[in-house]
C-alpha cells in the first residue's frame, strides 16, 4: 500500500480517501479483510493513533467493520460501496466543472475534448496490457 500523504489533509482523512479509492477500483470487496491498524501503521509509516482514527471514521461511515476480536472487513453492504463510486465521482467532475468554468469554456468543447482525452488514455490502458 502506497499513500504519497499532502500537507494540507490531515493523515487519517488521506487514508480513509486511499480506502475509498482502492474499494472504487475493485481492490478491496465486500468482506474481504483489510489490515490491522498496527499493520497499517506499520505499511504507511504513520502513527498507530492515526491509523486508529482512520479505522474509527471508516466505521462510522459503515465503510468496514470489526467483529469482537476478529479482523477488520470491508461492509458487506453493496449500497454504501455504490455510494463510495459515485462520492468519488461526483468530487472529480465536481472539482473539473469548477476549473473549466473558471476559465469559461463552453460546455461542447469540453464535452469534445473529454471524449478525445478518454479515448486516448483508454488506448493507452489497452496497449499496455
Amino acid at each position: 500500500m502506497d499513500i504519497k500523504f499532502n500537507n494540507r489533509d490531515p493523515v487519517y482523512v488521506q487514508v480513509i480517501r486511499h480506502f475509498k479509492e482502492l474499494i472504487a477500483k475493485g481492490y478491496y470487496v465486500a468482506g474481504q479483510e483489510i489490515p490491522s491498524r498496527r499493520e497499517l501503521a506499520n505499511q504507511l509509516k504513520i502513527n498507530p493513533n492515526t491509523a486508529q482514527r482512520a479505522y474509527k471514521e471508516m466505521e462510522e461511515q459503515q465503510l468496514i467493520y470489526t467483529e469482537g476480536n476478529l479482523p477488520s472487513s470491508i461492509t458487506k453492504d453493496e449500497t454504501v460501496l455504490k455510494n463510495v463510486r459515485e462520492e468519488l465521482i461526483i468530487e472529480a467532475v465536481d472539482l473539473f466543472v469548477g476549473s473549466i468554468q473558471s476559465i469559461n469554456v463552453p460546455l461542447s468543447e469540453v464535452l469534445e475534448l473529454v471524449k478525445k482525452t478518454h479515448d486516448a488514455k483508454s488506448g493507452e490502458t489497452e496497449e499496455s496490457k
